[in-house]
């Protein structure tokens, strides 16, 4: 019995090495593409309509999702600052954390849920149709022609998507604790202002391109790697939702580690807190 766990947990485990290996190899080749093949990759007809797909139409989710998002942090949050009487910080506490975490990380499980399993179902039905053995045999390489676009298109609207999610949370949180519960719209303001630097926003806008980078490469590497049928296609799909959530999570926590160490040697030290 303990050989023949020992056994499953030793096959399972090279799997995990076995497919990791696979992936960063994917990856280098995208990377190979993305530098030698820009004349391919650029090409209206292969990057405009991912642009549009995977970014302008998720602009009306994202918005929606971001503002009912900062509502509730403004629900949630009004009561506990009222009993200490600091209802009037509100606006700082809110928007420090839809901008430094809140948005980039909403915007990219958006995208991973909306997009990510797309794309893995479009390259999986490629890849069991034989339409990517087509394109080699005519001597065109499908990783320039349908990986690279798609990589790049998420790591450009991404952040333009956290910026959309942003500015909706933030209004969002404005809209209840100024309008909702009375909050001096002047202090609000003032506080967001004096809390959140622009070293703020640019640690969501970095978040939020590696995340697009992570969504691109690993919804892509989960289609051209999926198994025959309808089955594996769908299988793919979920695969790729569900390892970029895990991903986004994991890298939000050591990018936030990351970025927090490095803000003293880029702006300095000091800045405002949540409470002056």
């Amino acid at each position: 019995m303990l050989a023949e766990k020992l056994d499953f947990v030793g096959g399972q485990l090279l799997d995990a090495m076995d497919g990791f290996g696979q992936f960063t190899r994917f990856s280098g080749v995208t990377a190979m593409w993305f530098a030698r093949g820009y004349r391919k990759w650029t090409r209206a007809t292969l990057l405009m309509p991912q642009l549009y797909m995977i970014g302008t139409k998720s602009i009306p989710v994202v918005m929606i999702v971001g503002a009912f998002v900062g509502m509730v942090l403004g629900v949630e949050a009004y009561s506990q600052f009222a009993a200490i009487g600091q209802e009037a910080r509100l606006g700082g506490i809110i928007n420090i954390s839809v901008v430094k975490q809140i948005g980039p990380v909403l915007a990219a499980v958006m995208l991973a849920g909306r997009i990510g399993g797309s794309v893995s179902a479009e390259l999986g039905t490629m890849r069991v149709t034989e339409q990517l053995d087509a394109l080699r045999a005519m001597g065109a390489d499908p990783i320039a022609h349908l990986v690279v676009p798609r990589v790049v298109a998420c790591v450009v609207m991404i952040p333009l998507l956290t910026v959309f999610s942003d500015l909706l949370g933030i209004y969002g949180g404005y809209l209840v604790t100024v309008q909702g519960y009375g909050v001096n719209a002047r202090d609000y303001w003032s506080f967001s202002r004096e809390f959140v630097e622009g070293y703020d926003v640019f640690t969501g806008l970095i978040k939020s391109v590696t995340f697009g980078v992570m969504i691109g490469l690993i919804s892509c590497y989960k289609g051209f790697n999926c198994r025959p049928g309808a089955e594996g296609v769908g299988r793919a799909a979920t695969d790729s939702f569900v390892t970029s959530f895990i991903a986004i999570i994991i890298a939000n926590f050591f990018l936030a580690k990351l970025l927090r160490d490095l803000r003293p040697l880029i702006v300095g030290n000091g800045g405002p807190g949540a409470f002056g």
